[in-house]
């Protein structure tokens, strides 16, 4: 393992760096999810029905916009899940490298991003997962950005 990285998860866990290295790679993530997260301060609420996502920070609700999630035969996952990592310029590999403008990844392959098919936002249109407008995705983007991937709650409902 890199050394610098021993001793972040050290410091992170309150671990001697020694135990850390000694950690195989299972043994680590036991201990990683041992370590409570943060309270979320951005949350980001889905609903599928409405096809809309309220975004509220501190508890204050900022904005409700319309969305696109997925269509028949492309489920979008419901539950919640923190925010896992960001790409401003993602495109996507497994669909013909559509882009995927301000994409916060929260599950797998699933992700919040923009999308330049505005037109269909509103309904159910993706191939999973949630479409915004590209102005509203990089708000949204900045924001997770801004507090912390794991300051960051996603919750999908029906």
């Amino acid at each position: 393992m890199h050394v610098a990285f021993i001793a972040f998860a050290a410091a992170l866990l309150a671990l001697p760096a020694a135990q850390v290295a000694a950690c195989e790679v299972a043994e680590f993530r036991a201990l990683e999810k041992q370590t409570p997260l943060p309270d979320p301060v951005v949350v980001a609420v889905v609903d599928l029905s409405d096809q809309a996502l309220s975004l509220e920070v501190s508890g204050e609700l900022l904005h409700v916009w319309p969305v696109s999630t997925g269509r028949s035969g492309y489920a979008t996952p419901t539950g919640e899940w923190r925010a896992q990592w960001l790409s401003p310029y993602h495109r996507s590999s497994k669909y013909g490298w559509a882009p995927m403008p301000w994409s916060v990844f929260f599950h797998g392959g699933y992700a919040i991003h923009g999308t330049t098919e505005v037109d269909d936002l509103g309904q159910p249109a993706s191939h999973g997962c949630i479409r915004l407008h590209p102005d509203n995705a990089k708000i949204f983007y900045d924001l997770v950005e801004s507090y912390g991937t794991g300051a960051t709650l996603i919750r999908i409902v029906e």
